[in-house]
């Protein structure tokens, strides 16, 4: 158990925070070309897809899975980069969309793999409905669920949230890991090494961070689809739900750099603390 684990009491999580915010302070410049190229503008372009492309073109249907998943290869490309530049203060930006372009593919491999494995973890409660004679074609089909089909979901549900907190915490260096030692399937089981100790810190700061990020960017996105419906009518829905949009990415996007530098850092705390050296590029 991690009470039980020396590894990881000397990483200082306040320390962690205080060199993040050095590294943002001194390679904001490098960090934020590569996440507006990378994370807000294909964020924007596919928000932009879904909301004005026609819904029952199969050609529409074909272009947004390519999008979607060109959204995802460039959200993991840019956080690879800013990774890069968080972890090595001597990594220009084209060390770092070098270092994130080799180590693409091995990155989405694990990710797709990950979300397999979430994918089925999600699969028994839906079955208990199945079981339960629950028709999922109909609208009001949760509303019926029998008793002992909705304890069972209820205390699934509760597991599921604090396995997920858990496991979520021990991989939170999965990429930093990918990107620096050059592993694939193996970064998963380092990422566990070299966060044991740290485990309900670090749930501690993902939660604060959720909440953090959370609450401004509700804010953000209600104030700007407010002004937008005021100036230019109800009629205008789609276009107002477009600029709310924009302005949640744009938080969203800023949060995405505090993100990298502060996994980044604790990657290289954790690192030092083994008396290793980051490998990087």
């Amino acid at each position: 158990m991690d009470s039980m684990a020396g590894h990881g009491l000397m990483v200082r999580m306040g320390t962690v925070w205080d060199r993040a915010v050095e590294v943002l302070r001194g390679r904001a410049n490098i960090l934020a070309p590569i996440a507006i190229g990378a994370i807000f503008v294909p964020s924007v372009v596919n928000r932009a897809l879904v909301l004005f492309a026609d819904p029952a073109s199969r050609t529409t249907a074909i272009v947004a899975a390519v999008v979607a998943l060109l959204v995802l290869l460039a959200n993991i490309w840019g956080q690879l980069a800013m990774l890069a530049v968080a972890t090595h203060p001597a990594t220009t930006r084209d060390d770092a969309a070098r270092q994130a372009t080799v180590r693409l593919l091995p990155a989405l491999g694990v990710i797709l793999m990950l979300g397999v494995l979430f994918a089925l973890a999600l699969v028994p409660p839906v079955i208990a409905l199945m079981r339960a004679g629950v028709d999922f074609s109909q609208p009001t089909a949760m509303q019926s669920v029998p008793a002992g089909a909705s304890g069972f979901i209820g205390l699934y549900t509760i597991a599921f949230v604090i396995l997920a907190l858990f496991v979520g915490a021990r991989m939170l260096l999965l990429n930093p890991v990918i990107l620096n030692e050059r592993r694939g399937l193996g970064a998963i089981a380092r990422s566990f090494r070299l966060t044991r100790g740290l485990t309900w810190r670090i749930a501690a700061v993902m939660v604060l961070f959720a909440i953090v990020l959370l609450v401004p960017t509700l804010a953000v996105q209600s104030i700007v689809g407010l002004i937008a419906r005021l100036a230019l009518g109800a009629e205008s829905l789609p276009v107002v739900t477009f600029l709310a949009s924009v302005a949640g990415a744009a938080v969203t996007t800023v949060f995405s750099v505090v993100a990298a530098a502060f996994t980044a850092q604790l990657y290289v705390a954790t690192v030092a603390e083994n008396g290793e050296v980051p490998l990087g590029g």
